[in-house]
């Protein structure tokens, strides 16, 4: 009854979830300020290593003061800021943002989108840092790592009719995994060794979303915390 009232209630607009310009350009300007200051330091660090006969690198740091002032000190501060300014646009571009419409929601990270038919999104969440949309049969459609304003995600989900839940209504049913362990369906332990490597090594989260979409396939949820996973089967599945 609830899932038909916000139905009823929502908003036909769209809704745009992602950081703030000021947010955004608080962050290029911090981290251009950190990369100019990583710059004069390595002018004065250049200046000190020169002085040491003994120190390795001698005929790099030699070729960089061999640069005329104020060259040298302009192109370190310009090339300091420059990798700052880098720096915030890969984390500008590995962020989420969400779209939110009575007809789909689409999540985008790394430029690469995942949309989701309203129809299809039975429940969503944040499980700590997670947005979690939860589908038919107590299967996960998507988790991803969000860190967008816990409270404006929560108003959107709801302002366009979908249930929003405070928690992971099956969080109960999550066990820590280990190796080898009972209660897994054949192919499910190799696929979690696999993401346990990958974990370990701190591999790339494209290849730990395949994983999770494989596990997925064969009724597991998984979810890791501190590079530890817990996983819980799909009861509905099929």
């Amino acid at each position: 009854m609830d899932d038909l009232l916000a139905r009823r209630h929502r908003t036909d607009k769209t809704t745009v979830l992602a950081q703030p310009a000021w947010m955004a350009a608080l962050v290029y300007a911090v981290l251009a300020l950190l990369g100019a200051g990583a710059g004069w330091l390595v002018k004065i660090l250049v200046g000190w290593l020169v002085t040491l006969p003994w120190a390795r690198m001698q005929g790099p740091a030699k070729l960089l003061t061999s640069v005329p002032e104020p060259w040298l000190t302009v192109g370190l501060l310009a090339a300091g800021t420059v990798l700052g300014l880098l720096v915030g646009l890969i984390a500008q571009y590995e962020e989420l943002s969400v779209v939110v419409s009575a007809e789909r929601i689409t999540l985008t990270r790394k430029g690469k989108d995942q949309q989701f038919a309203s129809d299809r999104v039975v429940r969503a969440f944040l499980d700590g840092k997670q947005l979690v949309l939860l589908g038919d049969g107590e299967g996960e459609l998507a988790r991803e790592t969000c860190d967008l304003d816990a409270q404006r995600v929560a108003e959107a989900f709801r302002a366009h009719g979908y249930a929003w839940v405070d928690e992971d209504p099956y969080q109960d049913d999550f066990r820590r995994w280990v190796p080898d362990m009972p209660g897994l369906p054949p192919g499910a332990d190799a696929l979690l060794k696999a993401r346990a490597r990958l974990l370990e090594k701190k591999g790339s989260a494209e290849d730990l979303r395949e994983l999770r979409e494989e596990l997925a396939r064969l009724g597991v949820v998984v979810r890791d915390e501190a590079r530890r996973q817990h996983w819980r089967l799909n009861r509905g599945r099929g």
